[in-house]
């Protein structure tokens, strides 16, 4: 199985209603363009942390732990947005522990991959990403 498919695990989250337990749907991730990273939240996001970043998107309940409401990160770091942490949950370097065994997919291994052409571009989806995370924080 490539990574991609791997990475992807968590991207389409669509949920199998014909399946008393909620299970998650795995597909390969597909291309977005790098420069927008509400555009990327939207495609590979949103599915488990929910539109508005909340945790409730619509494959939350087939997840072993709740997803982290994204909006509420600076208030539960001391009014401080986490940036490394979150772009270190981002791209793989840093296990979430709310996780356990990280049902949230290692987006920086996918990206990279999408990449193909040896660009940075995986570095420049991170970061706009987590610039998108930052301002979706709760005033």
């Amino acid at each position: 199985m490539d990574g991609r498919l791997l990475g992807a695990a968590m991207l389409a989250c669509g949920l199998l209603a014909a399946q008393k337990v909620p299970q998650v749907k795995k597909t390969t991730a597909t291309d977005t363009s790098p420069a927008s990273g509400k555009d990327m939240y939207a495609h590979y996001c949103a599915s488990c942390h929910g539109k508005e970043g909340r945790g409730d998107g619509p494959a939350a309940r087939a997840l072993k732990s709740t997803p982290t409401d994204l909006t509420r990160l600076s208030a539960t770091n001391n009014g401080k947005f986490p940036e490394i942490k979150v772009a270190h949950a981002i791209d793989g370097n840093y296990d979430v522990a709310a996780h356990g065994s990280r049902d949230m997919p290692i987006w920086g291994d996918v990206f990279h991959e999408m990449d193909g052409s040896g660009m940075p571009t995986a570095r420049i989806r991170v970061a706009n990403l987590t610039t998108y995370v930052q301002s979706i924080q709760a005033k």
